[in-house]
């Protein structure tokens, strides 16, 4: 059923009032009820929840504000994206998205009657039920708000290339106290108000978090303000607890702002320069925490405090003496009148309720799948490298060619953002050129908005900065990643890069999309968006100039304990497998890509197409490295700078201990290493046997934290002769080949190991090659504290015997 529309003007404000007070009895009720969800009979004990849980501060203010926006979209026809930043607030959502039938379309066990909002109730909290955030199962949610702090930046993630779009983002005044969203703000210097969207922020004071004060809600006006428009927005204050005027308020001040907003993109689309910074309209609201729910329990002040926050009531079966106060609570919003004989919204609730997709939960931007289109992508052999071609035995020993990957990448990207302008945007904190990404800027600059106070200057103070680029830097990973989550939970494509230590600064944020992509799959109307690329480069291994604080690894680890059919770790060897990966990664859906490269040059092992077969492997015996088939020892590794040192530790030892038959293995696809039981991607015993073989020792030089690679392997034959190499939290800053020396990852290390766990094939030679490789690595350290730099005979490989 659904309402005619008032023409124009601010209609009737009793009618939002109507949904409003629908929405908050709907949110209580999902909190409380068991039973006669429209309280047809006086409360029974029965009635309530078996076990009462849920947050109830929050919800007022989000219905509110969702009431109101929809009177703004039935009255201008707008593309609106409602984001609910507070954490608790999936009520206030489930109750709007049942009212507007969004929610009963996408699950037939909760018509929009009785029966369904009973259903509603039962679900709410329930096991197997429906969570309490705003999570996947919610219709229109892109922002779960769990984990505080990133609806903001979700929000201008969303708008970007929409410019057709306004994301209304409800940002919690606890949230407000988070990193991630001091730096959200900051979107307004970012966001183009030609080809993009628009974000309209209604910051709710409601003055406290679950036990005490809010920090912004305690600042005056006047400071909040001063510091809102130093973030380039122009507040609109809104507040009061007497609904007649709140709703009055609030309905000129959203009028008053889309206003503006429109005034903003017409000057900018209509070519018109401006000769100031643009102040983005938002709405400050002061309403009571809990506000419409018990004022006073039991003498002391609920409403309006932190008491609020979660259920207000302390009222269940095994404790049902409040039972009248609750009673007296849910009857004050007359559900009566909001609801028909059969359980329905009545036409008053629904006069504001939207039509099809412009109903905030039924939004198409909110569910990815739907709009999302393939990138038009380049063939990525036009990007790649020369490498030398694999010899056979006898054949002059090859010398490796040198080249960046992340170079490789670089022009890779640039025909990727040439050729898909409005969907693929890059996101770096920073450090696109430092990252060796620098080509795309030959089609592309970084997004920048100039105004009288901070004109850009082109080749003097200013490159490549410009309001339409394709390349988003913030020195934030944060607000990067939440960026990039709007945009792709939207329907866009897009790649973030960063120093790898640094993706440690967003790892929870990564963590919790991980948890929404997998619960995404259990809804059955979510369609994936694509998938969430991470580079990692300037890696530990090359970070010694910076020293120990950049040399950390450890953000692989959190993304393996991820669900593996959701993940892809892959540690390119060399530029052109790095290009093969990307371009997987690129065309995949509903997963999350990190990939991990070096940006300097180092040896490019295979050509293009050895490459891609490579990455479909995932794991290859590289036999023009390897001495045998049947090996006394198994070199393994994972990771471009291992790699090296493998490949040369293998040349050492067939050129200093030829009867040690050395098979070398280079794995690209990390997770490739788990049996099919906890990975369907992995290999079965029989295949890992055949590379790995079931006896022999194995030696693997891994890119991270060893235990890494033993918690993927423990269940496999070898494991008892798994010895592994990786970073071991020793670092400083020094020469590359010394910072390899202090975790044990050179190649004379990896070959003196060798030697020591190879048996009987390392007699006779293998002493004296033992001894070889200890001196060698004392002269290298010894070089270092000399000259300052390393030999340069070991920025070569040496040569295959």
């Amino acid at each position: 059923m659904q309402a005619e529309h008032p023409p124009g003007g601010r209609g009737d404000l009793s009618a939002v009032d109507a949904q409003w007070r629908a929405a908050n009895y709907l949110a209580a009720g999902q909190l409380y009820l068991d039973d006669d969800p429209l309280l047809r009979r006086p409360l029974r004990q029965e009635d309530l929840k078996p076990r009462v849980v849920g947050h109830w501060g929050t919800v007022p203010g989000l219905t509110l504000v969702y009431s109101h926006v929809n009177r703004l979209i039935c009255e201008r026809d707008r593309d609106v994206l409602f984001v609910a930043g507070p954490g608790h607030g999936g009520p206030a959502l489930l109750a709007h998205t049942f009212l507007e039938g969004s929610l009963s379309e996408r699950d037939t066990t909760m018509p929009r009657d009785e029966a369904g909002v009973l259903s509603l109730f039962r679900a709410f909290s329930t096991p197997g039920g429906i969570p309490s955030h705003a999570a996947p199962n919610v219709p229109g949610s892109i922002n779960e708000g769990g984990e505080l702090g990133y609806s903001l930046a979700h929000a201008f993630g969303a708008v970007f290339d929409a410019p057709e779009a306004l994301a209304v983002c409800v940002v919690g005044d606890g949230e407000a106290e988070t990193g991630p969203m001091a730096a959200s703000w900051h979107g307004t210097s970012f966001l183009d108000p030609v080809a993009d969207g628009a974000v309209l922020p209604v910051l709710h004071l409601n003055g406290y978090k679950i036990a005490g004060p809010t920090v912004l809600s305690r600042m005056t006006p006047e400071d909040l303000h001063a510091l809102l428009r130093g973030y380039g927005y122009e507040p609109v204050e809104v507040a009061g607890d007497r609904p007649e005027e709140v709703h009055a308020d609030l309905a000129a001040a959203l009028d008053g702002c889309v206003d503006r907003i429109d005034a903003v993109q017409d000057s900018a689309r209509a070519g018109a320069s401006s000769d100031g910074r643009i102040r983005w309209p938002m709405i400050v609201l002061r309403t009571p925490k809990g506000w419409t729910g018990p004022s006073v329990v039991d003498g002391t002040p609920v409403e309006g405090t932190f008491r609020a926050h979660q259920v207000p009531l302390a009222v269940s079966r095994d404790d049902p003496d409040r039972l009248p106060d609750l009673e007296h609570w849910l009857r004050s919003y007359r559900p009566q009148e909001l609801f028909d004989a059969a359980g329905r919204p009545t036409p008053e609730v629904l006069r504001y309720v939207p039509d099809g997709d412009r109903r905030m939960g039924a939004n198409p931007r909110a569910d990815a799948g739907l709009v999302r289109r393939d990138l038009e992508l380049p063939d990525p052999r036009t990007a790649a490298v020369g490498a030398s071609e694999q010899g056979s035995a006898g054949a002059a020993p090859p010398r490796f060619p040198e080249h960046s990957p992340t170079e490789a990448l670089g022009r890779h990207l640039r025909d990727v953002i040439a050729r898909n302008p409005h969907d693929f945007r890059l996101f770096s904190p920073d450090e696109a050129d430092s990252n060796r990404l620098s080509a795309v800027f030959e089609t592309t600059d970084r997004v920048w908005r100039s105004g009288a106070q901070d004109p850009m200057e082109p080749g003097v103070r200013d490159e490549n900065l410009g309001p339409h680029g394709r390349v988003m830097e913030v020195l934030s990973e944060h607000l990067c990643e939440g960026w990039l989550e709007g945009y792709l939970l939207t329907g866009r494509h897009g790649l973030l890069a960063t120093y790898e230590a640094f993706a440690q600064v967003a790892a929870s944020m990564v963590g919790q999309y991980a948890k929404w992509l997998e619960s995404a799959r259990a809804v059955s109307w979510r369609r994936p968006p694509a998938s969430l690329n991470l580079l990692l480069t300037s890696h530990a291994w090359r970070q010694d100039h910076n020293g120990f604080s950049h040399q950390d690894p450890g953000f692989i680890d959190m993304v393996m304990n991820k669900k593996n059919d959701l993940v892809r770790v892959l540690f390119p060897p060399d530029a052109n497998t790095l290009l093969a990966a990307a371009d997987d990664a690129l065309t995949s859906t509903g997963r999350i890509n990190v990939l991990v490269a070096g940006k300097h040059p180092s040896p490019s092992y295979l050509t293009f197409d050895a490459a891609r077969e490579h990455c479909t492997r995932g794991v290859s015996v590289w036999q023009d490295e390897s001495t045998d088939q049947h090996p006394d020892v198994v070199l393994a590794c994972a990771g471009e700078t291992p790699t090296r040192e493998t490949v040369a530790a293998a040349r050492l030892l067939a050129a200093h201990a030829p009867r040690v038959r050395v098979r070398v293995v280079n794995v690209v696809d990390l997770l490739r290493l788990q049996d099919p039981a906890q990975e369907p991607r992995g290999l079965d015993d029989a295949q890992f046997d055949a590379v790995f073989t079931p006896d022999s020792p194995v030696i693997f030089a891994f890119h991270g934290y060893p235990g890494a690679v033993h918690r993927l392997t423990y269940r496999r034959s070898c494991h008892p002769q798994l010895h592994v190499h990786g970073y071991r939290e020793e670092g400083t800053t020094t020469t590359p080949f010394d910072m390899l020396m202090l975790n044990g990852m050179d190649r004379y290390s990896l070959a003196l190991d060798a030697l020591d766990r190879a048996g009987p094939a390392a007699r006779g030679d293998g002493a004296a090659a033992a001894g070889e490789f200890t001196r060698a690595r004392a002269d290298a350290k010894a070089y270092t504290r000399r000259h300052g730099v390393d030999d340069p005979r070991l920025t070569r490989m040496p040569p295959r015997s």
